[in-house]
């Protein structure tokens, strides 16, 4: 199958409940399959968008207006570019930078950074965040790689029991879970471990639980055009076990609904007994 994508959706207006046209990405999107012949349902897209498609760019991730840009990435940081083209040279130099500073910050804390036991920590932790970064510079396309199917279905699918890990951006401690991953199909189907995929891609970030939910579900939207989308995040957070409020055992659960399951509440009902 071709490669195929995403982005030529950004261009697009959907319906929503209501049958009016909006852009792509509200909190209510929806696309009723069974209300469009198949001469107006949505073909399989392409992963960007056409080259004279103009994007809106903002500092906040929170509030970009497509969240895939024209490159593949989707909510890339400040310096993701940078990093994700940069020469064998250019990323040695990055480590040795970052092993500069985790050396000071051993020193901080009244270590010894040339002791036997920490020689190789510097170098070790740089590349180890480098690894639980490494969302940021992922590309959408890499990912997808054209899984992209057009497939006459149109109930639900879900993937649940996710493993995430990701890290908290206000103390860079980890907190780690499980997500489920719902939608509904407008007749087009997304392989199953590109789900997987996609949560990985936005969990090896600095996070919020609350932000990672929503990326996840915002993403696919934009992705499938689906009748509805809905992710619910289940995790563990380290910053308030071994520091803090110091709480063991305690779970953080966040949602985020689109199209018929924040419309429907038999549909959000359905889908939370599921994954319960």
């Amino acid at each position: 199958m071709e490669d195929t994508s995403i982005h030529q959706l950004s261009s697009e207006a959907i319906k929503d409940d209501s049958g009016s046209r909006k852009a792509p990405l509200s909190a209510a999107s929806t696309v009723t399959a069974m209300d469009s012949p198949a001469s107006t349902r949505p073909q399989t897209p392409s992963i960007f968008p056409p080259s004279n498609v103009t994007q809106q760019t903002t500092s906040d991730e929170n509030t970009a207006h497509h969240p895939i840009d024209l490159k593949g990435l989707s909510w890339p940081s400040i310096g993701a570019e940078q990093r994700r083209s940069e020469s064998a040279e250019e990323r040695t130099a990055r480590l040795q930078k970052m092993s500069g500073a985790v050396q000071t910050l051993l020193e901080c804390i009244g270590e010894d950074p040339d002791r036997a036991g920490l020689l190789k920590t510097p170098e070790r932790y740089a590349k180890a965040l480098m690894f639980l970064t490494k969302g940021y510079d992922e590309s959408m396309n890499d990912i997808i790689n054209g899984a992209l199917f057009d497939e006459d279905h149109e109930e639900m699918v879900i993937v649940r029991d996710i493993d995430i890990f990701s890290l908290c951006e206000h103390h860079l401690v980890p907190f780690c879970g499980k997500v489920a991953i719902a939608y509904i199909p407008n007749r087009r189907v997304l392989g199953l471990s590109k789900l997987a995929r996609i949560a990985e891609m936005f969990s090896r970030r600095l996070q919020l639980q609350e932000r990672l939910t929503k990326q996840i579900a915002m993403a696919l939207d934009e992705i499938l055009q689906p009748q509805g989308v809905a992710v619910l995040v289940e995790a563990s957070h380290q910053c308030m076990v071994m520091r803090g409020v110091q709480k063991p055992g305690s779970k953080t659960i966040t949602s985020f609904m689109l199209g018929r399951f924040r419309s429907d509440p038999k549909t959000r009902e359905e889908f939370l007994s599921l994954v319960r």
